[in-house]
């Protein structure tokens, strides 16, 4: 007998799919109608024109409910369309600059990162140092970090500070919590 897959990836068993001998049943209001055979709880919700859904199999014994399982469906569906609204994605961009970029270019990238900051994603800046300028003093490739982060509107915090990284300078900035204004 082949298990009922929701959309949800949850294997459902319903009716005769169901395994065990004595089940908990529970009626369309969520009342307990106390524990009983499978086969019993099959006949009561077949004669009321319901089917008999496994809600908890792991328990002993297993709860099953008497409903439609075309609700039930609806139910498990809008409970995981709830559950994915309050979900919150973050997305990590990047943004590269060189040792040599100008502050107009240096405006355009920080009004970008602002952007970013302001809708929550974390942004990832890069110092790309090609050939003699990796060997550059620390000092004077964190001076010129800072160049676009004084340029950056949108507060922030840094949540993973300058390291020297393959490509050059790395730091990660985040949105700070505190409200905008």
């Amino acid at each position: 007998m082949k298990l009922i897959k929701n959309n949800l990836n949850i294997s459902t068993r319903i009716n005769n799919q169901i395994r065990a001998e004595e089940v908990r049943v529970l009626n369309a209001t969520g009342e307990s109608l106390g524990v009983m055979s499978t086969r019993e709880a099959i006949a009561k919700a077949e004669s009321e024109g319901l089917d008999l859904i496994e809600i908890s199999a792991t328990s002993k014994p297993p709860i099953a409910k008497i409903m439609d399982y075309g609700k039930f469906q609806y139910d498990q569906k809008k409970k995981a369309n709830a559950a994915k609204v309050k979900l919150v994605k973050t997305e990590t961009k990047v943004v590269q600059i060189k040792i040599g970029t100008g502050e107009h270019d240096l405006s355009l990238k920080a009004g970008k990162i602002s952007k970013w900051l302001a809708e929550g994603n974390r942004v990832k800046l890069d110092l790309f140092l090609i050939g003699r300028t990796k060997y550059m003093k620390i000092d004077f490739l964190k001076e010129r970090m800072e160049r676009i982060l004084r340029l950056i509107t949108t507060s922030y915090k840094i949540a993973d500070g300058p390291k020297k990284s393959p490509k050059g300078l790395s730091v990660v900035l985040e949105r700070s919590k505190e409200k905008q204004s």
